[in-house]
C-alpha cells in the first residue's frame, strides 16, 4: 500500500462513535457495488455485517479510511473437527488504492494473530476475487482451498428465510500461524456456527 496510509490496530471497545460512522461510510461504499444489500448492511452507522470483530486494522490517509480489516477469533467445525481460527472480514480498501493493500493490511494484523496464539486464520472471499487473493496466497503465506462449502447463520431472523446459508461458490483462504498448513482438517464443509464476519 502507498507509504502515505498509517495503520491502527484497535480492539473493538476502543472505537468512539465517530469511529464507527466513519467505517460505516467506508463499508457501504466499499460493499454497494457487489449489491445494493450488501451497502446496505452498513446503514446507521453499523460498522459490521455479520458478528462484530474483536480486532481491526484500519489503515488512514489524508482522504480518511483507506482500507479495513477485522478479525474475530471463534471455533469452527471443518468436516467433523472442531478448528479454534481467527476469521478475517470485512476486508475493504478504497478504490483508488485497489490492487495494493491485501498483502499490507493482513501483515499488519499478523502480528497481533501470532499474540493471540491461533493455530490458523481463515476468510472467505467471493470467486470473483481470485486474482487479488492469489498475489498475496503466492507469497506463501497463505493458501486458497476450493470445493469447500461454508454454512453460516444469518444476523437476524426473518419469518420467509430459513435460519442458516451455504455458499458453495466460495474461496477459502487459509493462514498457518500456530501450525502447519498440512495440520488443517480435511473436510468439504466449515460450519461456522455463527454469523460470517
Amino acid at each position: 500500500m502507498r507509504n502515505d496510509v498509517q495503520w491502527r490496530l484497535c480492539w473493538e471497545n476502543e472505537l468512539q462513535l465517530s469511529d464507527h460512522l466513519e467505517l460505516s461510510g467506508f463499508l457501504r461504499k466499499t460493499y454497494e457495488p457487489t449489491g445494493a444489500f450488501n451497502g446496505k448492511q452498513f446503514a446507521g452507522g453499523r460498522s459490521w455485517a455479520g458478528a462484530r470483530p474483536e480486532v481491526r486494522a484500519i489503515g488512514y490517509d489524508v482522504h480518511g479510511v483507506a482500507a479495513h480489516l477485522g478479525l474475530l477469533r471463534r471455533y469452527i467445525k471443518v468436516g467433523d473437527a472442531d478448528q479454534l481460527v481467527a476469521e478475517l472480514g470485512l476486508y475493504g480498501v478504497r478504490p483508488d488504492l485497489e490492487g495494493l493493500g491485501i498483502a499490507h493490511s493482513i501483515s499488519v494484523m499478523y502480528p497481533v494473530l501470532q499474540q493471540l496464539g491461533v493455530p490458523f486464520a481463515f476468510g472467505t472471499v467471493r470467486q470473483a476475487l481470485r486474482n487479488h487473493v492469489g498475489r498475496f496466497c503466492r507469497k506463501g503465506l497463505a493458501n486458497i482451498l476450493t470445493g469447500v462449502r461454508v454454512r453460516s447463520t444469518l444476523p437476524e431472523v426473518y419469518p420467509d428465510l430459513p435460519p442458516t446459508r451455504v455458499d458453495d461458490d466460495v474461496l477459502l483462504m487459509v493462514l498457518p500461524i500456530g501450525r502447519s498448513m498440512s495440520e488443517w482438517p480435511a473436510g468439504t464443509l466449515i460450519d461456522r456456527n455463527g454469523p460470517e464476519l
